[in-house]
């Protein structure tokens, strides 16, 4: 790894209720490892009766059928190209491995979580590691990841 930090936006992404959705993943490219070093959940609720969303982070078996999204570099002067690929918004949901951590959170609040250094999610090369939520009422999140290569 060469310690290139770098950031991931999914943009708005509508969430239908009681339906699970992957809103982020990214994949490491292959011999490259990724380290999750933090996200951030953010909900536009409206509700003050809403269910709180369901996060679960998991590591993924497929890629699904998702957007590409473009990740950037933190400093934009480090010269290395980033290796990983990013998509939002899953339209058809990738395969569900094994769940890294759960949380919970209010759709008119957020959710951010930074990992402590040596405890973060690690994402081995070539495997893919996403953000899959699930509401009962629809919502709209968007979804920001840190992630250093």
């Amino acid at each position: 790894m060469a310690g290139v930090l770098a950031h991931v936006n999914s943009g708005e992404v509508s969430l239908a209720a009681s339906t699970a959705k992957t809103v982020l993943q990214i994949e490491a490219a292959n011999h490259h490892r990724v380290l999750l070093r933090g996200l951030s959940i953010m909900g536009k609720g409206t509700g003050t009766t809403d269910t709180p969303i369901r996060a679960r982070l998991l590591r993924q078996t497929s890629a699904g059928t998702m957007t590409t999204a473009t990740a950037e570099k933190n400093d934009e002067s480090d010269d290395e190209t980033i290796q990983a690929t990013s998509r939002i918004n899953a339209t058809a949901e990738p395969t569900a491995g094994n769940p890294i951590q759960f949380w919970e959170f209010h759709p008119q609040t957020g959710l951010m979580v930074f990992f402590p250094p040596g405890l973060e999610p690690v994402i081995k090369g070539g495997n893919r590691l996403g953000l899959e939520l699930l509401a009962a009422q629809a919502q709209t999140v968007a979804v920001s990841a840190l992630f250093e290569e």
